[in-house]
């Protein structure tokens, strides 16, 4: 697989000491990036992902104190949710791939992980949250260069879609707080905007995505645990590799956090599997959510 990676491919170096590459995927080399995860998937179907996008802009008003207004919050939230996922564009996608043991593939002898640059997001056109923005500039994302040389939504959805990365129920769908993500994604795969159910949307993320695994839902199974995705790094003692807000990185942190999660708290990969297909705050786990603060 001697396929060159894209000029500005970030490299690092493992606690092992190999070489590892974040590949850049744009426009003009989407079609070959894409054929080298055709290859890989089958061996490395571990497929840790994560979205950098513009922000939540739609946001509840008010002060919510009492059980009433928690359950007005929680509707308000789902409906929130599609609201910004269907107002906003997608910036980018890190994807990682890995076997049962972590092992990730290697391109040209060195492991890899990919991050897609899109290119519809415009800040001179687009509704964005600032903050959110001012955290991908810091992180090093060039929003001249995504308009220039970023991959169409539409290509990316149809070559994802015959890929083996979706559609497919031996692949392990890992994320951390996922809802926004997978909202994304199922917008690209679709062509179309959110469902305005929530029964709706999980019918299509069985779909598109069989086996998924959310971290923050996991981590109400572990004593002790709390906290965003650095903070659990951090407290499984998990070295990021790569910038933050960065979606290769932070896919690579995903995919490391989620598999030293699986050996100190479950016994293996296998002992989550009971809690698969729920994420964090949606369905099963919003419903239980709601009734716990009813009964409050």
């Amino acid at each position: 697989m001697a396929v060159k990676a894209a000029e500005g491919s970030l490299t690092g170096i493992t606690p092992n000491g190999d070489t590892l590459r974040v590949r850049e995927v744009w426009q003009d080399n989407l079609e070959e990036e894409l054929g080298l995860i055709r290859d890989v998937v089958d061996q490395y179907p571990f497929c840790a992902m994560d979205t950098e996008f513009p922000g939540v802009v739609a946001r509840p008003v008010g002060n919510f104190k009492n059980s009433g207004e928690y359950h007005y919050q929680t509707l308000r939230q789902a409906a929130l949710r599609i609201i910004n996922v269907n107002m906003l564009k997608l910036i980018q996608l890190g994807l990682t791939f890995t076997d049962e043991k972590g092992n990730l593939p290697r391109v040209n002898n060195e492991l890899c992980v990919w991050q897609f640059n899109f290119r519809e997001f415009r800040l001179s056109e687009d509704m964005y949250a600032q903050d959110s923005i001012e955290l991908l500039k810091q992180s090093g994302i060039d929003f001249a260069q995504h308009e220039s040389r970023g991959i169409d939504v539409h290509s990316f959805g149809e070559l994802l879609v015959v890929s083996g990365v979706v559609l497919n129920e031996e692949v392990r769908w890992i994320t951390f707080h996922s809802g926004y993500d997978f909202g994304y994604l199922l917008r690209v795969l679709t062509c179309s905007p959110l469902p305005a159910s929530e029964a709706e949307f999980f019918e299509l993320l069985k779909i598109f995505f069989p086996t998924v695994y959310d971290i923050k839902y996991l981590m109400k199974f572990c004593d002790n645990l709390h906290g965003g995705l650095n903070k659990l790094a951090e407290t499984l003692d998990v070295a990021r590799i790569g910038p933050q807000h960065q979606a290769g990185s932070d896919s690579l942190l995903t995919s490391a956090t989620f598999l030293k999660l699986a050996t100190d708290f479950f016994s293996g990969v296998k002992g989550m599997d009971s809690h698969r297909g729920v994420l964090y705050g949606l369905g099963t786990d919003g419903n239980n959510e709601l009734l716990n603060a009813l009964k409050d």
